[in-house]
């Protein structure tokens, strides 16, 4: 897809991310969001940070922060807007949207509700938060210290990988 396309075409992904940000119904992080879109079709990164922007610009889509979390989530005005042209995006679009959009979202959701990364705050000492997030709020954050890159990210891929044991341990810990 080139950008220099027809305003059509450009046109259709900009009311896809709104069809999509209106079916959702609520708050979406931007890398949840740009999944569930390249699910549906072949739309890359850059062009959809263009048309979020266009979208945001021109007040159909909020975003704000919550958790140090980026969210976006469609306005009345996105949601008049979508209600007045969604007979533009093609009939085989919505229908995969409306086929898929339960089951991606979950997925997608699942995927990014575990969370762990690290920030260097020296050439040898890194500070690693490890995130629970459901329904777009933060459940559990634990910030610890490492000692080293690699002591940071064995702690985050084992976070990433057994979080749904860790959790349940640090919580019976703290309520002994």
């Amino acid at each position: 897809m080139k950008l220099a396309e027809d305003n059509s075409t450009l046109a259709e992904n900009k009311l896809l991310v709104l069809y999509i940000l209106n079916k959702i119904g609520k708050p979406i992080s931007q890398k949840a969001l740009l999944e569930l879109i390249v699910s549906i079709t072949e739309l890359n990164y850059f062009y959809f940070q263009q048309f979020l922007l266009d979208l945001i610009e021109n007040n159909y889509v909020i975003e704000y922060e919550k958790d140090g979390e980026q969210l976006y989530k469609i306005t009345i005005e996105g949601k008049r807007a979508i209600e007045l042209t969604a007979d533009m995006i093609p009939g085989i679009l919505t229908l995969k949207v409306d086929n898929n959009l339960k089951e991606n979202l979950e997925e997608i959701e699942d995927k990014f509700s575990v969370s762990a990364d690290y920030t260097p705050t020296d050439e040898n000492h890194f500070i690693v938060k490890c995130k629970i997030v459901e329904n777009n709020n933060t459940m559990f954050e634990l910030q610890t210290f490492a000692g080293s890159k690699e002591q940071a990210k064995i702690i985050v891929d084992n976070w990433n990988n057994n979080a749904e044991k860790i959790y349940p341990e640090i919580l019976n810990l703290l309520t002994k």
